[in-house]
């Protein structure tokens, strides 16, 4: 690896931790806010297990074989629609080399669907999943917060190494609580617009979703016969 390509990566792993530390550090205060709001990780912190491969990082393929590789964590609000999150991703070819890699930002919460809160797994300080490896030890992991599970829909931009930056809809699931048989596990989906290309075979990765007002949680949609209760990316674009 070239001296200058060192440099970029370390850039990137840089500024993706500079964006997580600043999206932690505003929580206490939207906390308060008269809307369910909710920190997420995507294949990051204590999520990933050093024994596990398959936790870390969250990897989702086209039919091709061509795959993207994503970590990140954030914070959404449901009301206002306002979602501050950072993340890195490598996009590899279908043989396995890296084509590009870069940091990504999301620009706009489309939707969220909630799944209820996970059965008995009320968070004692935020020691009930381990130590938040990605996370300062300040961020504020209370006793009232809550694992939850649910489907995140959102825009997001891709700005990589070299080349232009590009536009898609993420998908992020977390199965806990209620879970649909349309998406029984864990895993992200990439759609990129102007027919950018779709990504949507979700072989590995966790994900979760953190409550962190008791109470402001919406209810789990019930599934009924015919009715699709998740945005497929083509509906979450118009």
């Amino acid at each position: 690896m070239s001296s200058q390509r060192k440099l970029l990566t370390w850039v990137i792993a840089w500024t993706a931790g500079v964006g997580l530390a600043l999206i932690i550090v505003p929580i206490p205060a939207m906390a308060q806010s008269n809307s369910a709001d909710y920190i997420f990780l995507i294949a990051s912190g204590f999520l990933c297990d050093a024994g596990d491969s398959s936790s870390c990082p969250a990897v989702v393929k086209s039919v091709d074989g061509s795959s993207y590789e994503m970590n990140g964590a954030g914070t959404f609000n449901t009301k206002s629609k306002v979602v501050t999150v950072t993340g890195t991703f490598t996009h590899k070819s279908p043989n396995g080399n890296s084509l590009e890699t870069g940091i990504w930002l999301a620009n706009e919460l489309v939707g969220f669907d909630s799944y209820g809160i996970a059965p008995g797994a009320r968070m004692q300080a935020g020691s009930a999943f381990g130590p938040p490896l990605l996370v300062p030890r300040h961020m504020p992991m209370l006793s009232s917060s809550l694992p939850a599970g649910g489907l995140a829909v959102m825009r997001i931009r891709l700005l990589p190494m070299w080349g232009p930056s590009r536009t898609a809809v993420l998908q992020v699931n977390c199965a806990l609580g209620k879970v649909p048989d349309e998406h029984p596990t864990d895993g992200v989906r990439l759609t990129f617009e102007g027919g950018g290309g779709e990504f949507d075979q979700e072989p590995s990765g966790r994900t979760m979703f953190v409550l962190t007002r008791l109470g402001a949680s919406p209810a789990p949609k019930s599934p009924t016969s015919g009715d699709e209760t998740n945005p497929a990316p083509a509906q979450a674009q118009q």
